[in-house]
């Protein structure tokens, strides 16, 4: 058996990230060859990747990149919080998100094509961590949004990187564009306008909505309060001409039994309309960012707050990490039983 040296064994973890004892065994097993040793860690980092294709990956981190008027969003998966805060996985969550930003692929099939820095493909470069680091790590996805000059990118990241946001503004300077990008990260909304919003989906949320109400009923009924009524709208699409009109003759009625006189009501009746349009427009409320209460100015809401800034929302990106992917349910008790009987 040739006798392998340190310095072969160092010179091959810098070439690959291998750990020592890999290296050492990869270099006995093609006797020195450097060539050789690396293109056998590479098959043994694939063998390792197959063997983890179907674990559950559903932590990691997003990646944002900035770079003139295309910006990128990634999303990379690892199956634990703790590998997602590894120094490897952090900068290889920032090289991806680089490359994908400069290179544009059409999908994940295209990116796994991409070229990295060091001549590998990004797919290769997956697979190399998957081994080197232990975990099942994956590319999940990403977006390219692209910007003209006049145009302003907000970037944020929130939470170390678990939720990472970019938007596109028109007419704002960067910081409206950031406080923007921090908004709908802690707001979670799907679209830009309540028209962007399915029929059924808006049907969908307004039965969930009723359905906490009833819950909540429930409680209230057991301290004598008085239950809350069913949401009938919840959002502005479905507020047509015609339902307005009924809800200010309703309004109307309302105040000629409390014996309000009738002119006094052109004061009244304003506020309560607004009062009728936002409760029956909660749906747009948690999914449409223009019409949510500005985390920074709940005085207003995010359309107004733009408006009186001359500023466009153009479009915008927010990923979390593992929304989406039905995580692994773990028995702890269970993992350590097994682990003390190996």
């Amino acid at each position: 058996m040739m006798a392998i040296s340190a310095k072969q064994v160092k010179e091959l973890r810098e070439l690959t990230g291998a750990g020592v004892m890999d290296a050492k065994k990869a270099l006995v097993e093609v006797d020195g060859d450097m060539d050789k040793a690396v293109e056998f860690l590479r098959e043994k980092g694939m063998a390792k990747a197959e063997k983890k294709a179907d674990r559950i990956a559903a932590e990691g981190l997003t990646g944002v990149y900035v770079a003139g008027n295309t910006a990128a969003l990634t999303e990379v998966n690892s199956e634990t919080d703790f590998v997602a805060s590894n120094d490897k996985f952090v900068n290889l969550v920032k090289d991806a998100t680089k490359v994908i930003a400069e290179n544009k692929p059409a999908d994940l099939t295209a990116a796994a094509e991409v070229k990295m820095d060091d001549g590998k493909t990004l797919d290769q470069a997956f697979v190399d961590a998957t081994a080197t680091i232990g975990e099942k790590i994956v590319l999940r996805r990403f977006a390219i949004e692209e910007k003209t000059d006049d145009q302003e990118f907000g970037a944020y990241q929130h939470n170390g990187g678990q939720i990472g946001v970019v938007t596109v503004l028109e007419g704002a300077d960067a910081a409206t564009a950031k406080h923007l990008a921090m908004h709908i990260a802690a707001m979670g909304p799907k679209v830009i306008s309540p028209d962007e919003l399915d029929d059924e989906f808006i049907s969908e949320q307004l039965a969930l909505m009723n359905h906490k109400i009833d819950q909540d009923n429930e409680s209230r009924e057991l301290v004598n309060k008085k239950p809350l009524p069913h949401l009938v709208y919840g959002s502005r699409k479905q507020l047509t001409d015609e339902v307005l009109a009924k809800a200010e003759e309703d309004i109307k009625a309302e105040l000629k039994e409390e014996g309000k006189p009738e002119k006094i009501w052109d004061k009244i009746i304003p506020g309560k309309m607004q009062r009728f349009i936002d409760d029956n427009t909660q749906v747009d409320k948690q999914f449409a960012v223009l019409s949510q209460d500005y985390i920074m100015d709940d005085s207003k809401t995010v359309g107004e707050f733009l408006k009186e800034n001359g500023a466009k929302l153009i479009s915008f990106t927010r990923y979390e990490v593992g929304e989406g992917i039905e995580k692994k349910q773990e028995d702890f008790a269970a993992e350590v039983a097994e682990q003390m009987k190996n």
